[in-house]
């Protein structure tokens, strides 16, 4: 949790902008710098002066940031100060106090907009621009734009793939400290994020956000081509992808192409063949821990996902997007040759054999091909009519030849 002092800086260098004149300058290295207070934390490295003692382990730091870093690394498991008030626990006695401020409610900055109260007024300048969509900060590169100078940093590191924030345990690498925070607590077993609601808890608070919509049901995210709606920004993206037609990950065994990385990585597995998630009850395996959880759910009869229309809830996420689209009338899989709709890419794919006159289904008693597997069963059954009826001596093996011969004949043309 990042304290609240912290967040006060942070805030303070996001309206900051680009063109603020640097007056100040270090006396030693003719530095500039636009603020007193940069200059004078700058001036330190100079001093080698060390005023930040950590408490736990005596070890003195130059920089608050850099205590702060040593604590998360090296005593992540040692919290020995705690809220009285929600029996949170903190690793020094500063985040503490911050924390203990959240508690006195002392919001005297109040939005316009939407009435939320925060600690200060750069904080509340922040917010306003999530209801004026105004986003000062550009990338150079790309043309990005972003509401807070900090979010403008971490995205540059997509373009130069710095990594500089790194895990003290295993060497692990990171764009953003947030991605480096969540990445120490695997290390430690730390999920400080509950849900109120079914008590799932999560690494980072943004994985609980996401989570909650699962409950709330909430779909943000809405593409601009066609009425489809989306919890997750990267489904968007990658709903976005299949408009365009743009499939950027591909398998580099066999060439296959992606729209998303989720499915690139779920498509190796079938390479390797590893299924290490096993079901407890009846030690099924799987190759990815979303298949087990919607396999353990056939033994619960859990079906948490529910349709607002008709209130019929639904063992998986999937199903319930396919029920909502028969509402909806909504057909997103269409034939590029007589464009013709479907539901389902699955009814998309059989349709496409009347094009291509693909028969992948075969009889192994006759060798008749066919379409559709029902209609291969269909046909089986005849079979074995023909051999009940032999059972019953009418066995005439010229006559049997005959009439399976008329079957092929005649289901050919299917």
């Amino acid at each position: 949790m990042m304290s609240l002092k912290a967040e006060t800086m942070e805030a303070d260098r996001n309206l900051e902008t680009d063109v603020e004149p640097k007056e100040h300058y270090c006396d030693v290295c003719a530095t500039s710098f636009s603020r007193r207070s940069s200059l004078m934390r700058h001036i330190i490295i100079h001093t080698k002066k060390k005023p930040h003692l950590c408490e736990l382990c005596g070890a003195r730091f130059a920089f608050k940031a850099k205590l702060k870093q040593h604590l998360m690394l090296t005593h992540a498991n040692d919290k020995p100060y705690s809220c009285r008030k929600c029996n949170d626990s903190f690793l020094d006695k500063t985040s503490l106090r911050d924390h203990m401020a959240m508690h006195s409610k002392e919001k005297h900055h109040r939005c316009s907009v939407c009435g939320s109260f925060f600690l200060k007024k750069s904080y509340l300048a922040l917010h306003m621009r999530s209801h004026t969509g105004e986003k000062p900060f550009s990338c150079e590169t790309c043309g990005s734009c972003f509401s807070r100078k900090s979010n403008l940093t971490d995205h540059k590191r997509t373009h130069s793939g710095e990594r500089p924030f790194s895990c003290g345990i295993c060497g692990s690498s990171f764009s953003q400290k947030s991605h480096l925070n969540g990445h120490v607590r695997t290390h430690n077993e730390e999920r400080p994020f509950s849900c109120d609601i079914c008590s799932s808890s999560f690494l980072l608070k943004s994985y609980l956000v996401q989570h909650m919509r699962v409950h709330t049901g909430e779909r943000p995210f809405a593409c601009s081509l066609c009425s489809s709606t989306f919890s997750q920004k990267a489904h968007l993206i990658g709903h976005l992808r299949r408009h365009a037609g743009i499939k950027p990950y591909s398998c580099e065994l066999c060439n296959a192409c992606f729209v998303q990385k989720s499915d690139l990585t779920r498509h190796i597995q079938t390479h390797t063949g590893l299924k290490p998630f096993c079901c407890e009850v009846c030690g099924s395996c799987f190759a990815q821990k979303s298949c087990l959880i919607e396999h353990v759910r056939t033994h619960t009869g859990e079906k948490p996902y529910f349709c607002k229309v008709c209130c019929v809830s639904l063992s998986r996420k999937s199903y319930l997007l396919e029920h909502e689209r028969k509402h909806s009338g909504y057909k997103p899989y269409s034939c590029g040759v007589c464009g013709s709709s479907f539901l389902r890419n699955s009814d998309l794919g059989v349709h496409m054999r009347v094009h291509t006159d693909e028969r992948p289904y075969t009889c192994e008693i006759c060798g008749s091909s066919f379409k559709q597997n029902s209609h291969m069963l269909g046909h089986r059954r005849k079979h074995s009519h023909l051999k009940s009826s032999s059972s019953t001596n009418i066995s005439c093996d010229t006559d049997t030849t005959a009439q399976i011969q008329t079957i092929k004949t005649a289901e050919c043309k299917i």
